[in-house]
């Protein structure tokens, strides 16, 4: 038996509860790990409220990013043997598996060997956050002369992004709602942050970019401040756009794409590891940018899996920098 949350209701982090389970055996394809770090995401925050696209069957099993050690293969599984500290990839949909347990089964596709020289609370906060802001170079292309507006900057992605655009030579605008958090932004790497509601965003970004604007925007939020955004960049620049935070209508910022021949384009990082030989790039990208220090997971807070509704609530509050993670 081993403890395991499942969400039997819709609502707050409250409604999160322990059930004692048996987990069993892994099925064809698939393995059982003993769970040691859990990353958290706001995706499935609003899964557990029921605002999410992918909708739960409750009760539900619930989280789909961690690290662990791998206690039993399924058949035709292959690559991985009893004993491996693994890393899985939210590569399945949310309530399909879950992983915020003690021991939790999940598909063999979905993990990836732990990269050497991480703590498990540091491979469980890789790489949802770097496959995610990983737009920017694959997709973006972003280098040297560049200018990148990340807002909600002191996301875990947010910050990932940072590392990034500065890694490649561009030049990273962090973007946040008040400056309460500007000099940790600066200090894990940010060139310029903007703190949007004490702040004109375009007349600060203008200013930076001696009027060019930013060539490339990676947003987490959409709905309506689109059209700021879009009015801060320069031409044929790409105004990404990965998650839904604002739960508003976005607009098509016409005037702006139309003038200045912007691309808005959706994002998602299964868009990489569906793709072979694009995921095995992202892979070795990542790896290579920890090796050298380019990439640093950032921890904003770590919490005992007791305190998981506890580390929820924190993530609701807005106050972290970096990731939340949930140590077994």
């Amino acid at each position: 038996m081993a403890k395991v949350v499942r969400v039997h209701e819709l609502g707050p982090p409250d409604v999160l509860r322990f059930d004692e389970i048996a987990v069993g055996a892994p099925g064809p394809g698939e393995v059982r790990i003993r769970v040691e770090a859990i990353g958290l995401n706001r995706s499935e925050a609003m899964f557990r409220a029921g605002r999410y696209p992918t909708k739960p069957t409750l009760p539900t099993l619930i989280g789909y990013e961690a690290c662990g050690i791998i206690e039993a293969l399924g058949d035709g599984v292959s690559g991985f043997t009893v004993g491996d500290r693994v890393c899985a990839l939210p590569m399945y949909p949310l309530g399909q598996y879950g992983v915020w347990a003690e021991q939790a089964i999940v598909p063999a596709r979905c993990l990836l060997h732990a990269p050497p020289g991480l703590s498990a609370a540091q491979a469980a906060a890789v790489w949802m956050q770097y496959m995610t802001a990983y737009a920017i170079i694959e997709v973006g292309k972003a280098g040297i002369g560049d200018y990148v507006i990340i807002p909600a900057a002191s996301s875990s992605v947010g910050l990932a992004a940072i590392q990034l655009a500065n890694w490649a030579g561009a030049v990273s605008i962090a973007a946040t709602r008040t400056s309460d958090k500007a000099e940790a932004l600066k200090a894990h790497g940010a060139a310029h942050v903007i703190a949007t509601g004490e702040t004109d965003l375009v007349e600060a970004v203008m200013q930076i970019t001696d009027g060019k604007g930013a060539r490339l925007v990676f947003d987490p939020v959409q709905g309506p401040y689109v059209q700021t955004l879009t009015s801060a960049m320069a031409e044929r620049g790409i105004l990404f756009i990965y998650g839904g935070l604002s739960e508003q209508p976005t607009p098509y910022p016409h005037w702006n794409m139309a003038f200045k021949g912007l691309a808005m384009r959706g994002w998602v990082a299964s868009e990489i590891w569906n793709h072979p030989e694009r995921y095995k790039r992202a892979q070795e990208h990542i790896l290579l940018g920890l090796k050298l220090g380019k990439l640093k997971p950032v921890i904003a807070r770590t919490f005992p899996f007791s305190e998981i509704v506890e580390a929820n609530r924190y993530l609701e509050s807005n106050q972290q920098i970096g990731k939340i993670v949930v140590t077994v």
